[in-house]
């Protein structure tokens, strides 16, 4: 489990996040949602160390991750699996050698456990076969499931994503959203995925907390946004015309169960 306590944010004087205290658990995907500019990135760049918070603690299970020097940070590293909102594959490695970079960097395994390892997750990701390949040979989707077989090739406890769904078609996106729920399912992962992707927030939504100027304006799950009545997230889940007129639905739907009890 990651926890966040009162994390607060500012830049030369410009509040980013205030107050910020959430519990993202192990086995369930854990969302942050929000519009452009509402902290989000900010935030993960804070919970993965890339950023540290001008006050406030961010706790991997018992352990304050502000509170440890370089050797610890790098331990703590190590169970970190991370696939950013570009899949950041090395263009001059192979598939292959992109997912066995992590265990070249933090690993004294053989090449024969690497490789394996490697084949393993490239399976997991419906990607036999595809070792030689350069990334520039494969297509979007392929690319993210590159780069989510290189996030887990440690066997990491926390995942953390980026925009998975950034720049694909709805049905490479609902693939991508399935394989990180059952990654993250499967090993019991705390997975943290930052999307503004409606279809991911209603797919894969165990845990959400929507961001709002810098706050948590929401906090639930996906089988409680349709019936919400908050109006920050009323305007940013049912912004689409389409999801609009599900909610709708969905509550005249309610309206006529609870008329005829």
């Amino acid at each position: 489990m990651i926890r966040i306590e009162n994390i607060c944010k500012s830049f030369d004087g410009n509040v980013v996040l205030e107050s910020i205290s959430h519990e993202f658990y192990p086995g369930k995907t854990n969302l942050v949602i929000g519009r452009s500019g509402s902290g989000k990135t900010v935030l993960l760049k804070i919970l993965v160390g890339l950023l540290q918070p001008t006050t406030g603690k961010v706790w991997y299970d018992k352990v304050d991750f502000s509170t440890l020097d370089k050797k610890q940070v790098r331990e703590v590293r190590m169970q970190v699996g991370m696939l950013f909102q570009g899949s950041a594959l090395f263009d001059s490695m192979t598939v292959e050698q992109n997912i066995k970079f992590p265990l070249d960097m933090f690993t004294n395994w053989t090449t024969k456990e690497k490789l394996d390892r490697v084949n393993y997750c490239l399976e997991r990701v419906n990607l036999e076969g595809v070792n030689t390949k350069f990334p520039s040979e494969t297509s979007g989707g392929m690319q993210k499931r590159v780069g989510i077989a290189r996030a887990i090739v440690l066997k990491p406890r926390y995942l953390f994503c980026d925009e998975p769904n950034s720049g694909l078609d709805p049905k490479t996106a609902l693939l991508i959203d399935e394989l990180i729920k059952d990654i993250t399912y499967e090993n019991q992962i705390t997975t943290i995925v930052n999307t503004h992707d409606m279809n991911s927030v209603m797919e894969v939504g165990d845990n959400v907390m929507l961001l709002s100027g810098g706050k948590i304006a929401w906090k639930g799950n996906k089988s409680e946004i349709i019936g919400s009545d908050n109006e920050v997230l009323q305007d940013f889940i049912f912004a689409s015309p389409f999801l609009k007129r599900l909610r709708v639905a969905a509550l005249e739907q309610q309206k006529t169960k609870e008329g005829k009890k």
